[in-house]
């Protein structure tokens, strides 16, 4: 059960859904049926109807669901799983497992998480989970690190839509003289296509990845009485790993990110991935892999052999098909 387009309109484009899961699961299955939701996204009744005569119809070996609200009750899951093997796909557990997923969890034959902090907490609901981690859908031909001499477009950059955590953590650096050229959703720069995005990647000598949560940092809530009323109604107060961290590598880029706990699970600090915990190690971190070209270069092209060895979602959906069928 999938998105077709971004948010379910088609003016945003495909979604990820589609390029990321549906899109490799034809990869692996010799045939793979898609349920696109989104003609039902106010119709919540006849999603539910048209799913189970789907199911009926086709009669799947595996039902595969990101889920995204409430589309689905127990009533339905549990009829589903009475008669197919279903599996669900939980991103959001650092912010949403109590309110969420733990709620439909117990309703689905397999679960998937990418938070290990949450694995116990499934436990101990009853349900054994399957760890996974988000990932990165490469370009038809990956792009390595640009070779040593050619000119990058930006020195350092920023994908992803602006909010105000991340609206004042720019403002910080170019306060303190590093400038970032910025794009997506309400930058000036505007929102760019997932090619355009690899291009900025790989065509930035430092890419940047900035935190989606809000931030406890003091100067951030005394910025605004907006971030302070911000920071206290905040759903998204922990951080997690998200499919960037593993773009910017496979696209050929370099990336400096702010830690995140587990994330040297999948890439070495300093090695393969430079990190930060504040927005003045983040300024220091720049100007120093900026005035070292060396060491930038060799730690992104460590990140991309890293990631397009074992963090494409080819693999994880691999990964996640054979715990289901061992």
């Amino acid at each position: 059960m999938l998105m077709e387009w971004d948010y379910c309109d088609p003016k945003r484009g495909p979604s990820n859904d589609r390029a990321w899961f549906y899109d490799n699961f034809a990869k692996l299955a010799s045939v793979v049926e898609p349920f696109w939701y989104d003609a039902y996204v106010h119709d919540i009744p006849g999603l539910r109807n048209a799913l189970i005569e789907k199911a009926r119809n086709f009669n799947p070996d595996l039902i595969f669901f990101l889920p995204y609200t409430g589309q689905f009750d127990a009533k339905t899951l549990d009829l589903l799983r009475s008669k197919w093997p279903t599996c669900a796909w939980f991103g959001d557990d650092t912010w949403r497992f109590s309110d969420f997923s733990s709620k439909l969890a117990p309703h689905f034959t397999h679960v998937c998480t990418t938070d290990i902090f949450s694995v116990e907490k499934y436990r101990k609901i009853g349900v054994k989970p399957i760890l996974t981690q988000w990932a990165a859908q490469p370009l038809a031909t990956p792009a390595a690190p640009l070779p040593a001499g050619e000119k990058h477009r930006y020195e350092v950059s920023f994908v992803g839509a602006r909010n105000s955590v991340r609206n004042w953590f720019i403002n910080v650096l170019r306060g303190k003289g590093i400038s970032v050229e910025c794009f997506g959703h309400d930058w000036p720069n505007g929102q760019v296509s997932r090619d355009e995005m690899a291009g900025i990647f790989r065509g930035s000598r430092i890419s940047l990845n900035l935190s989606n949560s809000a931030t406890p940092d003091f100067r951030y809530m005394l910025a605004s009485p907006r971030n302070l009323i911000s920071y206290m109604i905040a759903d998204k107060t922990s951080e997690q790993i998200k499919a960037r961290n593993f773009e910017i590598p496979l696209s050929g880029g370099f990336q400096l990110t702010n830690y995140v706990a587990g994330i040297e699970r999948y890439l070495k600090i300093g090695e393969e991935v430079a990190v930060f915990s504040s927005p003045d190690e983040c300024v220091q971190q720049v100007k120093y892999y900026l005035e070292n070209e060396d060491e930038r270069m060799k730690l992104a092209s460590a990140g991309f052999k890293r990631s397009l060895a074992e963090h494409t979602y080819y693999m994880r959906l691999d990964e996640i098909l054979k715990n289901i069928w061992k």
